[in-house]
């Protein structure tokens, strides 16, 4: 699991930086402190405004797809940890009082929906747009290999 983090943690540095250095080439072009404090603002010129990253409305189809697909593999988490512990095994990432409750385990799934949502808007109101659909992506591949984890699990049978 440490080693899932850590690559995933890799991964998206780059994409954060990417973030930044879009931002940087459009301040190249912006004035200084003190040809700001002398002059009136300037209107965007056109080549500018060409560099400026594209908008797009937070519920496009895009990602309603990217956050039905995470609640679809967070609705089979439920049902492979539902499966393995039907087979013998033991959680060890989440307490027994939550997984051995149904309304409690649903609703730490929802939640866990609920928060990656929450965070891609964060990213989507703070212009990181990237980063707003690479974390519903890579939640989304998270979920599902632990999904497939859970259904390669041996039994423990007597």
């Amino acid at each position: 699991m440490r080693l899932v983090l850590v690559v995933l943690t890799l991964f998206m540095v780059p994409l954060a930086r990417a973030q930044e250095s879009c931002g940087s080439s459009v301040l190249t072009d912006a004035p200084s402190e003190t040809q700001r404090a002398s002059s009136p603002p300037s209107v965007i010129s056109p080549s500018t405004a060409e560099r400026l990253p594209a908008t797009h409305r937070f519920w496009d189809r895009e990602n309603v797809l990217l956050f039905s697909g995470i609640a679809v593999f967070r609705a089979l988490d439920f049902a492979s940890t539902k499966n393995f512990l039907a087979r013998g095994r033991t959680e060890v990432l989440i307490p027994d009082d939550i997984v051995n409750n149904n309304a409690g385990f649903a609703s730490l799934e929802a939640a866990a929906t609920a928060t990656s949502i929450g965070i891609s808007y964060v990213f989507h109101r703070t212009g990181h747009h990237k980063m707003e659909r690479w974390l519903s992506i890579v939640h989304m591949s998270v979920t599902a290999f632990g999904d497939a984890h859970n259904y390669a699990l041996k039994s423990k049978h007597p």
